[in-house]
């Protein structure tokens, strides 16, 4: 498992075990009243499959100094638009300067075909909370068309 592998694990394994259902938290991402309007994340408009099925996904983020590790996530979506496949996790640098995020994952094969797809990146940190406990608070998320490609 790379390092990458291992901080997007870690992300989505601490959002299991606190309960949080996926795509939720305290606050919804998706809603700009509670997010700081400094703080992105965009989508590049073009994903890559490589010859053995690895998927990678970039884009940019910028965000503000936090209290705990923030990572970028993103998953894809294909034909079954409920069924999302997690493609990696970026730790990220809060430094207010814009920064480009690249995450690869391998799905089962023969899943994500090139063609249409919808991406799903979240900036999110796991925040301190009543002591060791880690919460997530999420600085921005956005959802996006892209077409993947092979390459």
């Amino acid at each position: 498992m790379t390092y990458r592998s291992f901080l997007g694990a870690a992300a989505g394994a601490a959002l299991l075990l606190l309960g949080v259902p996926a795509g939720s938290a305290t606050a919804d991402p998706y809603d700009s009243a509670t997010a700081d309007p400094y703080e992105s994340v965009t989508v590049d408009t073009t994903g890559r499959i490589a010859p053995d099925g690895t998927i990678t996904l970039a884009g940019t983020y910028r965000c503000a100094g936090g209290s705990g590790p923030v990572f970028v996530s993103s998953s894809v979506s294909q034909s079954q638009p409920s069924v999302r496949y997690g493609i990696g996790g970026t730790q990220a640098v809060c430094d207010g300067i814009e920064h480009r995020w690249s995450n690869s994952g391998r799905p089962q094969p023969g899943t994500l075909k090139p063609g249409a797809a919808r991406v799903e990146a979240t900036l999110m940190e796991l925040s301190p909370h009543s002591g060791l406990l880690l919460m997530p608070r999420f600085h921005a998320a956005q959802q996006q068309e892209i077409v993947l490609v092979e390459g």
